[in-house]
């Protein structure tokens, strides 16, 4: 398997399990599992919305949307037009379903393929990009090929490097055939300024070894 086509089909293989974590579909016992210690998860949710704003009338792009939790929620903050990308069919076909039954058909693009290898038409106001960079071996390609489509804010995570949860996930994520990448403060600022954002303001999410939330901007 080619490295860089890990993600998609790791993440294909699950993106029905994967889906009920944003509709609170799982059992119970699950759910408590998941806001005790998957909480970065609903932070970064919350964040990405409120570090966002004002949606009205916008026009974004959801990179690696996944089962499009974020492209619904968007939509319902009055999004015009939502791209959404990602290397999974899986992941898109519950996007797509998730957008018809919110009735927002028409404002929906899907597009399957890897960022930057595949590139969106148009330019966008806002981006999302979440649970994607733990997947990419060039991230400063990935983020200037970003700042060129996106004239306003990209929310953007991280994940951040742990003396002890960073080599376990490494370990989980080896025998899965897909490679994961981590960061620190400085490397984000880096890549930031490298890619040709102006601003890149840094929330990391509180506990060991959660995400950075990033927000980038021309």
């Amino acid at each position: 398997m080619n490295q860089s086509q890990a993600p998609g089909t790791f993440f294909d293989s699950f993106a029905e399990t994967f889906d009920t974590f944003y509709d609170g579909q799982r059992s119970p016992v699950m759910q408590w599992i998941d806001r005790r210690y998957r909480h970065d998860m609903f932070a970064r949710y919350s964040l990405t919305f409120g570090r966002l704003g004002d949606l009205t009338g916008k026009r974004g792009l959801d990179v690696g949307c996944g089962s499009g939790p974020y492209v619904a929620e968007a939509l319902k903050r009055g999004a015009s037009h939502v791209v959404a990308l990602d290397p999974a069919p899986g992941m898109l076909d519950l996007t797509r379903q998730r957008i018809e039954r919110l009735g927002h058909s028409d404002q929906l693009t899907l597009i399957e393929g890897y960022f930057p290898q595949v590139l969106p038409p148009g330019r966008f106001d806002f981006a999302i990009v979440m649970g994607v960079l733990d997947y990419v071996p060039d991230p400063v390609t990935f983020c200037k090929a970003l700042r060129g489509l996106v004239t306003g804010k990209a929310a953007v995570s991280f994940p951040s490097k742990h003396w002890l949860r960073t080599p376990i996930r490494k370990v989980r994520y080896r025998l899965r055939h897909c490679p994961v990448y981590f960061y620190d403060e400085p490397m984000i600022r880096s890549l930031g300024s490298a890619a040709g954002f102006g601003t890149t303001d840094i929330i990391k999410i509180p506990g060991a070894g959660m995400d950075y939330h990033v927000c980038l901007a021309p």
